[in-house]
């Protein structure tokens, strides 16, 4: 009876997925998605798709589990997870401010920059600026940033932000982004495909970006490491850090208690300032939402042609994890929520539409 129970489940199970990749491949195609790289978890079970291509072309480049993908934004949970990691060691003060630590020349003209501590970085609410210049331009690292707001005043997500934590972690350990999130993150969690920089080793499988027409890119080879965007990886290395992330492994209960405790409302700098959605705020890294399906941590990212998505259920012990060589990435995020997690309202892409 035992085995019979156990291949009927195993039968079921078989069905399923391959309904749900049935499902999702025409979602990929309905909305111009060139490729996509998925990963869904719950509670041990993992579901793992990888569909469509890596370069749209006359010659099939089919997207593999392991082709290399920007994870653009998804980056910034990195880089936080990495300063909670050496705030526990003691490196470091979430609330002192980040110029008593050391100069960032970019902001010498401005002197409310004084009280920025490291939780407003997190918490995106410092008052700088997404990006004061394009940031791949050499101009960019000299550029001097104003603060649109007062710190700590509201949100506005802010890519400079997660940049100048960056900056004043390197100075306090001596190591660079990339040592460190392969100290810290890469190494423990087992995330032998990721890197804040191009490795020689990505070359052969390593994903173009495409446009909203599906037209292809390019392959970006950064040389440098941004906390804000340049995070190279695949689903199922970043699947590994989301169950970091909804668990709190290698945490410090109390640090961890910051990946699922709102720091702020999500309540936009704007004149008047946008009335808060009481379905969002955020954490110290992470979004966070309430869903019908409980509540969750989330974030997107979006290199303009590679665009991604998580969304974690502590309740419920789910991770869902989209990465997408595509302009049009985000178009699918709902329906691919409905489709592992259940029906429901999931609040965050609604939102993030209002923000753009």
């Amino acid at each position: 009876m035992k085995f019979l129970i156990t291949s009927l489940f195993l039968l079921f199970y078989s069905f399923l997925a391959t309904a749900q990749q049935a499902e999702l491949e025409a979602l990929r195609k309905r909305e111009n998605v060139t490729g996509l790289q998925l990963v869904y978890t719950r509670k041990g079970e993992t579901r793992q798709y990888s569909l469509g291509q890596r370069q749209a072309s006359t010659t099939p480049a089919p997207m593999t589990a392991t082709t290399t993908m920007q994870a653009a934004s998804l980056g910034k949970v990195v880089l936080a997870y990495t300063a909670l990691r050496l705030h526990d060691q003691g490196r470091f003060d979430l609330d002192q401010p980040l110029l008593t630590y050391a100069p960032y020349p970019r902001l010498q003209n401005e002197p409310r920059a004084t009280r920025i501590t490291a939780r407003m970085v997190l918490g995106h609410t410092t008052g700088l600026p997404n990006w004061a210049d394009y940031p791949l331009a050499e101009s960019w690292k000299t550029s001097q940033l104003t603060l649109k707001f007062a710190p700590d005043s509201c949100w506005s997500y802010s890519g400079e932000g997660y940049v100048w934590l960056q900056r004043t972690l390197e100075h306090l350990t001596g190591k660079s982004l990339e040592e460190l999130a392969r100290q810290e993150v890469f190494k423990p969690l087992k995330m032998p495909h990721s890197s804040f920089v191009w490795q020689a080793r990505f070359e052969q499988n390593a994903a173009y970006g495409h446009d909203k027409a599906g037209q292809p890119t390019d392959v970006k080879r950064f040389r440098e490491p941004n906390g804000g965007f340049s995070l190279l990886t695949t689903a199922a290395d970043y699947s590994r850090f989301l169950r970091a992330l909804l668990t709190g492994q290698g945490l410090k209960p109390a640090t961890a208690r910051l990946l699922t405790t709102a720091a702020t409302p999500a309540t936009r700098c704007t004149t008047p300032l946008t009335p808060t959605d009481a379905s969002i705020s955020w954490a110290w890294g992470p979004g966070l939402a309430a869903t019908s399906h409980g509540p969750a941590q989330w974030h997107w990212g979006d290199n303009g042609d590679f665009r991604g998505f998580f969304m974690t259920f502590p309740q419920t012990q789910e991770t869902l994890l989209l990465l997408t060589n595509s302009a049009n990435g985000l178009k699918i995020v709902d329906d691919v929520l409905r489709l592992f997690v259940g029906p429901g309202q999931y609040q965050a892409m609604q939102w993030l539409a209002e923000e753009k």
